[in-house]
């Protein structure tokens, strides 16, 4: 099965036929080698908005996306998911968190994102070589006996990502709060093709 997607500005996209490319930390504009510098990461990161914002001009849209759609993928730097979906600025709501679970902040934002906002579609992402995946709940334990409180939150680890995503499927479609679970659909993003994998939710 694939996945389309229709925007006011364009035809459909078909995602899954193509492979995209992805940026990384490669493509900021590096420091000479040997260079002395107190600037951070994040006075790098102003310095692009400031030439960002010269060039900023209103789009003139409001807080609803275009498509209707709320993406929940992985924070990994990997995935670049506008390109990946063929999305453009105003087409989702993207929410994204460590493995691209849904936890309970997940469904805070998309019923917010569903009741006040106007999205009825929702996609799950999860992503081949997680680092999810490395890590077991022990995480937890280690951080309490480091600083001597135990985290109220789940790490939420796995080992078989098509199962996670099967599982944040059902989440989905079981909470209360949701107005809209009928088109609930979950992929896995292979990291070194591009390519999306849909899950069967049986």
């Amino acid at each position: 099965m694939t996945l389309f997607f229709r925007s006011h500005r364009r035809p459909i996209t078909h995602v899954t036929s193509t492979v995209m490319g992805m940026t990384t930390s490669a493509s900021v504009p590096a420091r000479p080698e040997g260079a002395i510098t107190d600037d951070t990461v994040t006075d790098r990161l102003v310095e692009a908005n400031e030439r960002y914002a010269a060039a900023f001009s209103d789009p003139g849209m409001d807080a609803r996306p275009v498509l209707h759609v709320a993406v929940v993928a992985c924070m990994d730097a990997r995935l670049d998911l506008h390109a990946a979906l063929g999305l453009e600025l105003g087409d989702c709501h993207t929410i994204r968190n460590a493995g691209g679970v849904v936890t309970d902040d997940v469904i805070r934002s998309l019923t917010i994102s569903q009741r006040k906002l106007g999205t009825r579609s929702v996609v799950l992402i999860h992503h081949t070589g997680c680092g999810l995946e490395a890590i077991t709940e022990d995480f937890r334990t280690e951080l309490e006996m480091e600083v001597g409180q135990r985290p109220a939150w789940a790490v939420e680890a796995f080992r078989d990502v098509d199962q996670d995503v099967r599982q944040s499927m059902q989440r989905v479609r079981t909470s209360p709060f949701l107005l809209h679970t009928d088109d609930v659909r979950g992929f896995v993003f292979d990291v070194k093709t591009g390519l999306l994998r849909e899950i069967d939710p049986a």
